[in-house]
């Protein structure tokens, strides 16, 4: 069973641009709008594609490349660009927080009980082992807990299930690619991954705000992912006001996109209002309206009629609504793999994206 990814990526770093936004940002609705619909009589209908916040390595991708014959050396090569693999030091230890201890773990038997926690141990070799790889990795990387702890064993970071994730088959990946890590230019490269990129990967500084580009973290073309990782999600508008609380003033009135990134995810947009709007960040809009992503785009459903909200990106939409009208939300969470920064790792990532996993997608 193909694993989803559980997304707090949609929430962490992201928190201090969307404080600044929601603070600063506060604007009138338009000018000489008619009236507004009674919201009881109309749906937020969002379309989207992929899970979790898009930076790094989709998992659902490697599966992919893996079905494909690609080696796991070109796996981790295609999502993190101009990398290399290097050693990890040879007695290297993992500090995890389990609950309200940390527990110190010897790097290879952390790996070993990761992998089967975050995908399926039924995959090919070749995606297995590059989970190894990346989760090795991210281990190194992410310094959730400054000099107290590394990683968290949840989605914070990666999940860790200790001898319980552990299976003869994610056994031998780890082994295959003992002490392998990513490098860039001769260091560990903090190596995020995710569900599900939907068809592209995001750069680092779009997928999570406040993040500086990295060379290796840029968005790239994900070959086996499409269709299969369309969702559709219809919120009546009473509900979506309630979601959005605070973001808007007078009657909610709708979401109109501003920017977006290379992927193209959303990076900001304004929620409606019939008094005021407020931008807020992607990562905030996807969080409070619960979506596994921000590759997303937005209509308003009027009885039969589904009108596109404003996209004032300038990027084209890369696929035409859903057909049928039925609320069909996205599949519950469930795998995550590196987060991002704002849990103490190096990059800025919004929390919930996993080791290499989180949400924002």
């Amino acid at each position: 069973m193909r694993r989803r990814a559980t997304r707090r990526a949609l929430a962490g770093p992201a928190a201090a641009l969307t404080a600044l936004l929601a603070a600063a940002v506060l604007q009138t609705g338009p000018a000489g709008a008619a009236a507004p619909v009674p919201p009881s009589s109309q749906t937020l209908v969002v379309e989207g594609t992929g899970n979790g916040h898009g930076v790094g390595m989709s998992q659902d991708g490697a599966l992919g490349y893996a079905r494909h014959g690609f080696t796991y050396q070109q796996i981790l090569a295609h999502y993190y660009s101009g990398t290399a693999l290097g050693q990890a030091p040879a007695k290297a230890v993992v500090k995890v927080l389990i609950g309200a201890k940390v527990k110190r773990v010897p790097l290879e038997r952390y790996v070993r009980g990761v992998i089967g926690a975050e995908v399926s141990s039924s995959w090919p070799a070749a995606a297995l082992e590059a989970q190894a790889v990346a989760s090795r990795t991210y281990a190194l990387t992410d310094h959730a807990g400054g000099s107290r702890f590394d990683v968290y064993s949840d989605t914070r970071s990666q999940v860790y299930r200790g001898a319980a994730a552990e299976t003869a088959a994610t056994n031998a990946a780890v082994a295959a690619t003992a002490r392998q890590i990513v490098t860039y230019d001769g260091k560990p490269a903090i190596t995020y991954f995710f569900a599900s990129s939907g068809g592209m990967t995001e750069s680092v500084q779009d997928g999570f705000p406040g993040a500086e580009p990295e060379p290796w973290l840029v968005g790239v073309a994900d070959a086996y992912e499409g269709p299969d990782a369309r969702w559709k999600a219809e919120v009546p508008f009473a509900a979506a006001a309630k979601r959005l609380r605070g973001l808007y003033r007078g009657q909610f009135h709708g979401v109109e996109v501003i920017r977006r990134g290379v992927s193209p995810r959303v990076l900001t947009a304004r929620v409606l209002g019939t008094a005021a709007a407020t931008v807020v960040s992607g990562a905030t809009l996807a969080g409070r309206l619960g979506l596994d992503s921000t590759w997303e785009y937005f209509y308003v459903r009027t009885g039969a009629t589904l009108r596109p909200e404003p996209d004032h990106s300038g990027r084209a939409r890369l696929f035409g609504p859903l057909s049928g009208s039925s609320p069909n939300q996205p599949p519950p969470p469930s795998s995550s793999g590196g987060v991002g920064p704002g849990t103490g790792s190096s990059s800025a990532a919004p929390a919930g994206s996993g080791g290499g996993t989180a949400a924002g997608g």
